[in-house]
This record gives C-alpha cells, structure tokens and sequence, in this order.
C-alpha cells in the first residue's frame, strides 16, 4: 500500500504507525478516508491534514488491549472498528506469549482488511451479513500453549464457511519457519495466511451462490465436487500424484481446485499490494541488460482496478529486483514464485470476480443511501 503522510506534520509513516515520530502526534486511521487523523486541540478531537474534525474515536481494541491504531464512528454501538468488528473470539490473554502474538497477527489483518476495502469486495461481519441472508466474514484467533509445548499443535489454521481460524503459533517466527520447511513451503507469512484463507471465503460468498459462477470457476480452476478430505490425504501422502506445474502458482495450489483458487486469490493480493506500494512511492525500475531483455516498470496506474495483463507485466521485473535486494541482505527471496500464461488466466478470473464483487458493493451502498 502507499506510505500514509502524517495530517499534523506530513512525515511519511508506515500504516501500522501510532505516533508519528516526527511531531510526536497521536495517529489514527481512518478507514472511510483511508488516510490518517492526529489527536488535536488538547486531546479532544480528530482532524485531518486539512484541519476538518471528525465525529469518531479510537477503537475499542486500543482503549482495551492497545492492539489497534483504527478509528471508528463515535455513534457505533460496539465502537469495533471496520477491522475489529469481524473478531469471534480472541485468545486469551493471560498466557505470556500472547499479547504479543495476538498484536502481529492483527497488524497483518489489518493490511489485509485495507485490500478488501479498497478493491471494494464486499465485507460484512456476521451481524450484518444475517442482515443480508449472506455469509459473514469472522475470525478465531485460537492458542494451546499446553499443545505447543508437547509439540503437537491441535488448532489448525483455516475456513469453514466465512470463520477463519488461526493458530497463535503461526505469530512466532521460529515456530513458523520449522512448519515452513517441514512442508517445503518457499513462502509462510501471517498475512499470506489471511489472504488465503479469505480467498475461501469469496469463493464462499461470490462463486457458490451463482450457478452460471460455479460454472465458470470450474472451467479455469477444475471441478470443487471432487472429494477435498481425499484431495488433502493425497497431497501430503508420502507418495503424492498431483506434480507441481507452471499451471499452479504454488505446489499447494495442486491439492483441490478450491486450495487452486484460494492461493490464486491470495497472490492476487499480494501482487496488487506490492504495486501499490511500489505506486506510492513513485518508483519505477529501469535496468539495461547488456542486450537481453530490458527491465522497465512505471507503475502509472491504480492496481486496484488494473486490467490482470498490466499487474502480470508489471511484477514479473520487479519480483526479479525485490528478489535481487533481498539476496542482497541475506535474505529469502521476497516473492518465490513464476508468473505463467495459465496463472496470469486464472489470475484474471479473480480479478474479474473482484469486480463483479465491486460492483454489488456499490448496488448495495446506493440501495442503503437511497433509503
């Protein structure tokens, strides 16, 4: 995503930003301006670069736990902000570790939020999507310290139909990377986790309602009937049947054809971050090879809306790069992965779908508006 300036004294800030460490102001995001807001005139009120106050206070979760940097509406009944609101159950606190954990894997949900919101999907908790007779999207942040001590985790990270649950021991570094290479996974984040098992939930609220749909997805990613629980055992056999080809994006993406989509889905995001923040700090790449190939990228335009064709051209040379700085410094390579024609086709399946999603978003606003 962009760099978010800070209204008080306009120093750029990463969004998980608190106080700006410049003017020592306080700081809160403000998600229906996707700006941030600095506490002013004496701690009673938020405003905006441009001085405008807002009716609005900080998140239950920061007056709570300090867990949030999000501002919600003074009026909302549950003063959760639009990230917040889609918690089930939080783990409990008392652990040591916890706090801790808990807070990274907010600041990854958060980022992830911000995605949704800006491409525009449809996003309700559970409360308002009853409302609406749809799914909801909500969260189980789950923790069994007596499991991770014995080395038998017993909470698995996933979705059932809009509930995503996530295993706390995913937020320590170390115990992520032993499950990392344990599965020959070239890439395990806490955000990657969010952005795919949300991809379950699209498919959930956007593809299996709609017959004409499920159809269409079944022609790019395969036929989801076919017996996932059988799909899983197969996968992870000692003696697998499915091989990873340039038609997957990941070698997970081979399990099911819903496991197909969700990661396509979530590299989807992770392509339309990275463009963002490459966007909004106005880089571009420019680098001669000596009479192969030349490497150049401007990223002039909105990922959000961008056709799935500029995304694809735009990432493959600066996935090469960000790969390059990252050897540089001793490091993974940031982004493991190829960019085939078959990915780039189901890339743009989801694309498409993220703006059919748009657009009912946006039928939906105008109906709530106009009554």
């Amino acid at each position: 995503m962009r760099p978010f300036a800070c209204p008080n004294c306009r120093r750029l800030n990463h969004f998980e930003v608190r106080v700006c460490p410049s003017c020592k102001a306080t700081l809160g995001y403000d998600p229906n301006t996707d700006a941030f807001r600095f506490l002013a005139d004496g701690a009673t009120v938020w405003r905006d670069g441009g001085g405008d106050v807002a009716d609005m206070v900080v998140c239950y979760n920061n007056n709570a736990y300090r867990i949030c940097n999000w501002l919600v509406g003074s009026h909302e009944a549950t003063k959760l902000c639009r990230a917040c609101r889609h918690n089930r159950t939080i783990p409990d606190l008392t652990e040591p570790t916890v706090p801790q954990r808990w807070a990274r894997i907010e600041s990854a949900k958060r980022r992830m939020i911000h995605t949704l919101l800006k491409l525009g999907l449809p996003l309700e908790n559970r409360t308002e999507a009853a409302g609406l007779g749809v799914q909801g999207l909500a969260f189980d942040f789950l923790y069994d310290a007596a499991a991770e001590k014995a080395g038998t985790p017993r909470i698995v990270t996933g979705h059932d139909s809009g509930l995503i649950t996530l295993n706390l021991i995913e937020a320590d570094d170390a115990q992520r990377e032993r499950i990392r290479n344990a599965m020959g996974e070239p890439y395990r984040t806490l955000l990657g986790h969010f952005r795919h098992e949300v991809g379950h939930h699209y498919w959930s609220r956007l593809v299996e309602p709609d017959p004409e749909e499920r159809e269409a997805c079944r022609a790019v990613f395969g036929d989801e009937r076919i017996d996932y629980q059988q799909s899983l055992h197969t996968h992870y056999s000692d003696a697998p049947t499915r091989v990873w080809t340039d038609a997957y994006v990941s070698y997970y993406a081979t399990a099911h054809p819903w496991e197909d989509f969700a990661e396509t889905f979530a590299h989807y995001l992770h392509i339309v971050d990275v463009l963002a923040t490459v966007g909004g700090f106005d880089l571009s790449l420019d680098a001669p090879t000596n009479g192969a190939a030349h490497l150049e990228v401007d990223v002039n335009f909105d990922p959000y809306t961008a056709e799935t064709r500029a995304l694809a051209d735009a990432m493959a040379p600066l996935s090469f790069a960000m790969n390059a700085v990252n050897r540089a410094m001793g490091q993974p390579d940031l982004y493991p992965f190829h960019l085939s024609d078959a990915i780039v086709a189901k890339l743009d399946y989801v694309r498409k779908l993220v703006d059919k999603g748009r657009v009912r978003t946006q039928i939906h606003q105008v109906h709530v508006e106009a009554a």
